[in-house]
This record gives structure tokens, sequence and C-alpha cells, in this order.
């Protein structure tokens, strides 16, 4: 029988898809700095995206979504002219509001969230 009292044995890897309580809490912000537009998603993916497979997949729906929303504000914004606009504005800002807290919720449970209307643009 050999003896292995002297010799540490390596830490047994964490399952895939398994993230730490840092991760969940990146991703969470990545998501509820949608709240100040698309920059705020845009900075924390830039800063964290390299350093876990959760925050750089949330943060990039989250950019996406932000970037979709934007174009359906400025559509909205558009049909103001025609009056249909003025509904659809707060609708827009209201799903955008909704949205970003559910997925913030989700991804601090480590679930990953995808919006359900959102172009993948960033891939």
């Amino acid at each position: 029988m050999s003896d292995t009292s002297g010799q540490q044995q390596a830490p047994a890897p964490s399952p895939p898809g398994a993230s730490s309580s840092d991760d969940r809490t990146m991703a969470m912000l990545c998501h509820l700095a949608g709240l100040v537009g698309f920059l705020g998603p845009l900075i924390v993916w830039l800063i964290k995206k390299d350093q876990s497979p959760l925050v750089n997949d949330q943060g990039k729906e989250s950019l996406n979504f932000q970037i979709t929303i934007l174009i359906a504000l400025v559509i909205s914004g558009v049909l103001m002219i025609v009056f249909i606009g003025f509904l659809l504005f707060p609708l827009v800002w209201l799903a955008d509001l909704i949205l970003i807290i559910v997925a913030a919720v989700k991804a601090n449970s480590g679930v990953v969230y995808r919006y359900p209307f959102a172009l993948r643009l960033i891939k």
C-alpha cells in the first residue's frame, strides 16, 4: 500500500457551469449597468470578459440587449411624428427595466439568462 499522507492532492475540478460568487455578482452588474444604457454593460464586459466565462457570456447578452433597446427607442422617437411613438417609447422603456431586473436576478443565481428579443450582434 502506498502512503500519500505527505503529498497534497489537487483539488477536484469544479463542474462545468459552476461559478463563484464574484462571477455571479459581476454578471449581475453587467445586466444592472444596462440601466444607464449600452455603455454600462460595455464597460463592465470589457474589463471582466477575460476573467470569467459567465461574465463574458452575460456581458455580451446584456450589451446585445441594450443595443437592441437603443434601436427600438430610436425607432420610437422617429414614430413620434405619427404619434404611435408616444405609446411605443414608454413600453420599450418599461420592458427594458423589467427584463434587466429579471436578468440580474437570474445572473445572481448563476443562471445563464437569454433576453427574449435581443439581436445577437456581438458573438
